[in-house]
């Protein structure tokens, strides 16, 4: 299957891809900084596709974050994700460890 360049959900997907990464990054630092330790656990978390649909869709939402990592900057987009992914994820976790 071939895509035009200029094809939506190709150019969205290569937003996610990066997102993804960008994504990727912010929690492990938020991770360690948070836990003073490497969780996959935790980790597997915060990035997943289960999370991320809390948001709506999860492409589009790692879309969102890999474009305002490219107009933007990298520091854009980790205040983007402690404003918007983390409150949500702290109070997840907290209902997790009650648990």
């Amino acid at each position: 299957m071939s895509h035009a360049p200029d094809d939506p959900l190709r150019r969205e997907r290569e937003l996610a891809w990066i997102g993804d990464a960008v994504l990727g990054l912010f929690a492990r630092q938020w991770i360690l900084t948070t836990y003073g330790r490497m969780d996959s656990e935790i980790f597997a978390g915060m990035t997943s596709n289960q999370f991320l649909s809390c948001f709506g869709n999860p492409t589009t939402v790692e879309a969102n974050i890999g474009t305002i990592y490219q107009t933007s900057g990298l520091e854009a987009a980790f205040a983007h994700m402690e404003s918007e992914l983390i409150p949500l994820f702290q109070k997840q976790q907290k209902n997790r460890e009650r648990r």
